[in-house]
């Protein structure tokens, strides 16, 4: 790899600048997937769909993909990175043991080389400057995409290896806690879902109402594009919801939303709101922790008593089918509140729901509490990355000189010494 040291401050005098198209073809092999993203939905292919939050997720295991089970160019190997190139540009995941062997979609970058320089890789892609530089040559004739050679050639800061080692255990700590925390949170809202089952399954007899007699129900308005990110309204401000905040929670419980609108240009609903949109897999529902407003695609819903806020989120929860089956147009993502409120529902007496409430109370609160701490963590996380990208500043901003000094760092003992070439096998 061909780099150039830096010798500013800031303790940073032994970062390099670099490129992935700089390094020795014998150390640095970069590739994209074979199949297309709609490709039969199969164990052993790996599309963009399961890369993010770091980590592949796919609803299949085993090692058994398509017919060709011969390894090729796009078969991924442990120790890989797999890099989004299609809609989430720049989300990237380590291929573990469990994805190994399995086949990448085109919409899937590879880049396989030692092991610290995958996991700077990673890490540096998370940064505000990755992610700016990455939009710079985002294309989007259909959706946005960002092509192998753009990463190749996009500079980035490399620091020594014992440095890497150090911001990888901080980061592999920071994300195992998260993880941690949110399959306990999942854990007790499970748990709450079980009760409502078991008692719903025990007590057929219950008398059941339209939802519109218990709670309020209003279709959310606007367009989500003319919304700043995050804080960037000036002035008091509420979280507008979109659908897409909504999908592929871990538990209904969300801790901040990541965009904002005034908070007098739309009605806002008070805490403990719920967020519902539609998908074909169901209803995804959220309950807000601060004053928020719905947008198109969106209902806020609210009981009239909010000691049956949790006997209703489970009794929805439970009827995630019957939801979407109301929801009308091109992927059931029309859902109005006027044909939420006319669906049946199962309603208990009042002291069934009150004691519902005061057992499934708990749960909530821990799920709300550890959601709150993770909340925490992302918030360091991100410190992290921005310090980073602080740190990285002077040095990508350097061109090197035609006869400079080139430095080659040490390679880690494991490399892939068998990769030939930047993209064939």
């Amino acid at each position: 790899m061909d780099a150039t040291t830096h010798h500013g401050g800031s303790g940073t005098e032994a970062w390099q600048r670099t490129t992935i198209a700089e390094f020795p073809k014998a150390s640095m092999y970069t590739t994209s997937g074979v199949l297309d993203d709609n490709a039969p939905d199969q164990t052993g292919i790996v599309s963009s769909t399961y890369v993010r939050d770091g980590k592949i997720h796919s609803q299949r295991t085993g090692k058994r993909g398509p017919e060709d089970s011969r390894p090729h160019r796009a078969t991924l190997k442990e120790g890989d990175l797999a890099v989004v190139l299609v809609r989430r540009t720049g989300d990237a995941a380590f291929v573990t043991a469990e994805h190994a062997g399995w086949t990448a979609t085109r919409s899937i970058g590879i880049i396989r080389a030692d092991p610290h320089v995958v996991r700077w890789l990673r890490i540096w892609l998370q940064t505000p400057t990755a992610k700016a530089r990455i939009d710079e040559d985002v294309t989007a004739h259909v959706e946005p995409t960002v092509s192998l050679d753009t990463l190749r050639r996009m500079p980035f800061p490399l620091p020594p290896p014992d440095i890497i080692a150090k911001y990888h255990r901080a980061f592999s700590l920071i994300e195992e806690k998260i993880d941690l925390h949110q399959e306990a949170a999942r854990k007790a809202v499970e748990l709450a879902d079980a009760i409502h089952d078991d008692w719903s399954f025990e007590s057929p007899a219950w008398e059941t109402r339209p939802l519109g007699e218990v709670a309020k129900a209003k279709t959310g308005k606007g367009s989500a594009r003319s919304l700043p990110l995050g804080t960037g309204t000036k002035g008091p401000s509420i979280d507008a919801i979109t659908p897409t905040d909504l999908f592929d929670l871990t538990v209904p419980h969300v801790e901040r939303f990541r965009l904002s609108s005034p908070a007098d240009a739309a009605e806002a609903w008070p805490p403990g709101t719920f967020m519902l949109s539609t998908r074909p897999d169901g209803a995804h529902i959220a309950v807000t922790q601060h004053p928020a407003s719905p947008t198109r695609c969106v209902v806020a819903v609210r009981p009239v008593d909010d000691k049956d806020a949790w006997w209703l989120l489970h009794e929805l929860r439970s009827r995630s089918s019957d939801v979407a089956q109301v929801a009308q147009g091109r992927n059931a993502r029309e859902i109005s509140a006027r044909a939420l409120s006319r669906m049946s529902i199962t309603w208990p007496d009042s002291f069934t729901r009150a004691d519902f409430h005061n057992m499934t109370d708990p749960l909530h609160a821990v799920a709300r509490q550890l959601v709150s701490e993770s909340a925490t963590l992302h918030g360091l996380k991100d410190a992290l990355l921005r310090d980073i990208s602080a740190k990285a500043g002077v040095l990508l901003e350097q061109e090197a000189e035609p006869d400079e000094e080139r430095v080659y760092p040490p390679s880690a003992p494991n490399g892939p010494h068998t990769a030939r070439g930047h993209d064939r096998p």
